[in-house]
């Protein structure tokens, strides 16, 4: 019997008729972008402030005299789950302000007792007895007074870096003028009298500089701290008149010109082969001009000698309610200043900004700004910075600025007309070409801020960002 076997057709391979895509793109010009870049941002700051020429390289900012009682924030190193003050810090204490002896600094340090708090705890009744000072190393609380109807209302928030109770230590006679209730869980610590009087007692020079403290006449200072200007107003007939002067300030602060600089390289022969259709250097130089002006507003924003966060005065620092940018934290921060121009916030921070809005059923206006719609509260523009710092436990600032020399606000501080300038305060400088053919430009980018009066910039500390918190 046969079996008869077939074979499997091979299949047929279609045969090419014409020039394929791959082989057409080696002969044609390929349609490209220029190179794009990520890092771009909108940098609104650059372009709300108006720029100052500071033809000397530096910007002198004259002040009224005004009369500095300590009133900085007490800094604290942590180990661990313990907590200590910087020595050196109790002198931001009105009542230590100026004096130096490290060793007695060092004793009142030590002297201080730490306190873990959680939150609704009461660290001081109003109208109790008064006996320690109280310095805040982290968390939130509350100044609770009464109000004109005998209701309890907030006086104040305290946060990082404050502290209440200074009279405490100087009078045994002292009482609470209001209640202090944690708002946040954190840590306090505290310098009792009894200790205090202790270490006064065995040091001639604290003594001494107390007694000089407490001599101090009572300077007349108006309500921002600046030299009273004397006047009489509503006299009648030959009333005599008082003589007055403007004091200003004897060494008033200087704001050098600050410089961001690269070193620009292109090899000759990417400049001399590969130029065309698209310029490699004047490519390369508009990206790095880019990331110059952002590392410019990054600056502007974080330096610790110019930068608005740093150089923003404590007592224009407030911190939230309850933890996210609320109405009412971004009321108190707006109504706290004259003429505020611009609000300033990571984008994150306005996510939760609308966020807080959008519970309370509230929609923020939009106002236009330079040809763009910009979200605005009490008609106040809100600008996205991310160049304003989240921290890892997800909290940031939101800022509130006032703009212009005439204005006494904050201005940018720039150089023009500089040699081989490229733009407004920007030079690009041929540096030559190496041994190894490689051409170098140096790029440098001179700028600075002043800020001309305390109030003219704001800070909304501690602005929780997290999603689910109600």
């Amino acid at each position: 019997m046969s079996v008869e076997t077939t074979t499997p057709e091979t299949p047929q391979v279609a045969q090419q008729t014409s020039l394929t895509t791959a082989a057409a793109r080696n002969l044609a010009t390929t349609t490209k972008s220029a190179p794009q870049m990520q890092e771009i941002t909108s940098r609104w700051l650059l372009k709300v402030l108006p720029w100052v020429q500071a033809a000397g390289g530096a910007y002198r900012v004259n002040r009224r005299l005004t009369y500095t009682v300590g009133d900085g924030r007490v800094e604290f190193i942590k180990t661990g789950s313990e907590v200590r003050v910087i020595p050196q810090e109790l002198g931001e204490l009105a009542l230590l302000r100026g004096f130096e002896d490290e060793e007695v600094l060092a004793a009142l340090a030590d002297r201080c007792e730490q306190r873990d708090f959680g939150p609704g705890e009461v660290l001081a009744e109003r109208g109790e007895h008064a006996d320690r000072i109280y310095l805040i190393a982290h968390g939130k609380i509350n100044q609770i007074g009464t109000g004109k109807y005998g209701d309890e209302t907030v006086v104040s928030v305290l946060g990082d870096g404050d502290r209440f109770g200074e009279h405490a230590v100087l009078d045994p006679a002292a009482v609470w003028e209001f209640t202090a209730k944690t708002v946040t869980a954190g840590t306090v610590l505290s310098l009792p009298r009894r200790d205090f009087e202790q270490i006064r007692e065995n040091s001639p020079a604290l003594r001494e500089h107390l007694e000089a403290f407490l001599a101090l006449p009572l300077q007349a200072q108006n309500e921002r701290g600046e030299a009273e200007i004397a006047m009489s107003a509503g006299h009648h007939g030959e009333y005599q008149l008082p003589g007055a002067f403007v004091d200003y300030e004897l060494k008033p602060r200087e704001y050098e010109l600050s410089v961001a600089q690269t070193i620009l390289k292109v090899h000759t022969r990417v400049a001399d082969l590969y130029n065309q259709p698209m310029n490699q250097i004047e490519h390369q130089l508009r990206l790095t001009i880019e990331a110059l002006r952002e590392r410019q507003e990054h600056e502007l924003v974080n330096n610790p000698e110019f930068g608005l966060l740093n150089n923003a005065e404590f007592s224009q620092r407030i911190q939230t309610h309850s933890g996210p940018p609320t109405p009412d934290d971004l009321d108190e921060l707006l109504n706290r200043r004259r003429d505020p121009d611009y609000l300033l916030a990571h984008p994150r921070t306005i996510a939760a900004i609308g966020r807080e809005l959008n519970a309370r059923g509230l929609y923020p206006h939009h106002v236009d700004l330079g040809g763009q719609q910009v979200p605005a509260w009490r008609g106040v523009p809100i600008l996205p910075c991310n160049k304003i710092p989240i921290s890892k436990e997800n909290t940031s600032s939101i800022l509130v600025i006032r703009t212009g020399e005439d204005n006494q606000g904050v201005i940018g501080l720039h150089q023009t007309g500089i040699p081989d300038e490229y733009q407004p305060s920007l030079s690009v400088r041929f540096m030559g070409i190496d041994e190894k053919a490689i051409i170098s430009y140096l790029v440098s980018a001179y700028y600075s801020a002043a800020i001309l009066v305390p109030d003219a910039v704001g800070v909304l500390e501690n602005v929780e960002i997290a999603h689910g918190r109600r």
